[in-house]
C-alpha cells in the first residue's frame, strides 16, 4: 500500500515530505501514519493547479480547494483521512507534526527548512493512513550549510530564529525595491541552498506573494 501511494502523490506532482505516528487527535484508529503532504519540486505541480477546473472557474481559494478534491480522493482511495491546515477549530499542529516527522527542522530565520524542499516547503495538506509509511533518513540542511545566507537575504531584517516581523516585511513590500520580492517571492526562500530543486516559478510565487500582500 506504502509503495502505491507514493505513486499516487506523484501522479499529481505532490511529495510525502514527511511521516510520523498518527495523532490520535485528529486520526483516530485505526489510522496508523500521518503523511505529510507537498508540492513536487519544479513546474510540475502549477502547471497542474492552474489547468484544473478549480483554477477556471473564478471561485475564490482555488489552490485549497484543489487540493481538498484530491486529497480527499486519495484517503478514500487508500482508506484514510485527509487533513488540512484550514481544519478547525481546533486547527491541526502542521509545525508539531513537521518536527516530530524527522525531515523538518526550524530554520535560521524561523520558518521551517526541509531536507528536500528546504525554506520552499509547504504543506498541501496530510493523509492519515492505515499502514506503515517509512521514509529514508535525512538530515538537516543547515547543519552542511556554513554560510547560511538566509540569514542576511532580507533587506530589511524581517526574519529570525524567535520573530517574524510582518510590519517590516508588508511596508518593504509596498515600495519599488520590494517589486522583486513580489514578483519572485521571498528573497529569504530563494537565497536557501536545499531550496534549488524546488524553486518556484516567477508566476506561481507572483500569485502566493499576491496573497500574503494584496
Amino acid at each position: 500500500m506504502a509503495p502505491d501511494l507514493l505513486d499516487a502523490l506523484r501522479a499529481e506532482h505532490l511529495v510525502a515530505l514527511g511521516a510520523l505516528p498518527a495523532d490520535p487527535g485528529f486520526c483516530p484508529a485505526p489510522l496508523q501514519t500521518l503523511v505529510l503532504i507537498g508540492p513536487g519540486g519544479g513546474e510540475d505541480w502549477w502547471r497542474r493547479v492552474t489547468a484544473s477546473r478549480e483554477w477556471s472557474d473564478g471561485r475564490t481559494d482555488p489552490i485549497d480547494r484543489w487540493s481538498k478534491r484530491i486529497l480527499n480522493d486519495l484517503a478514500t482511495r487508500f482508506h484514510g483521512r485527509a487533513v488540512f491546515p484550514s481544519d478547525g477549530p481546533p486547527y491541526p499542529p502542521f509545525f508539531h507534526w513537521a518536527l516530530q516527522s524527522g525531515a523538518f527542522w526550524q530554520s535560521p530565520v524561523g520558518m521551517l527548512v526541509h531536507a528536500d524542499a528546504g525554506l520552499w516547503a509547504s504543506f498541501r495538506g496530510a493523509l492519515a493512513v492505515p499502514f506503515d509509511l517509512l521514509l529514508p533518513r535525512v538530515e538537516n540542511p543547515c547543519l552542511h550549510c556554513p554560510e547560511q545566507p538566509c540569514r542576511t537575504a532580507c533587506p530589511v531584517a524581517a526574519l529570525s530564529p524567535t520573530r517574524y516581523e510582518t510590519s517590516a516585511c508588508h511596508a518593504y513590500l509596498d515600495t519599488e525595491a520590494g517589486k522583486d520580492c513580489l514578483s519572485n517571492g521571498c528573497l529569504a526562500r530563494r537565497a536557501c541552498p536545499a531550496a534549488q530543486s524546488h524553486a518556484r516559478l516567477a508566476d506561481q510565487s507572483a500569485y502566493h506573494m499576491s496573497q500574503f500582500h494584496p
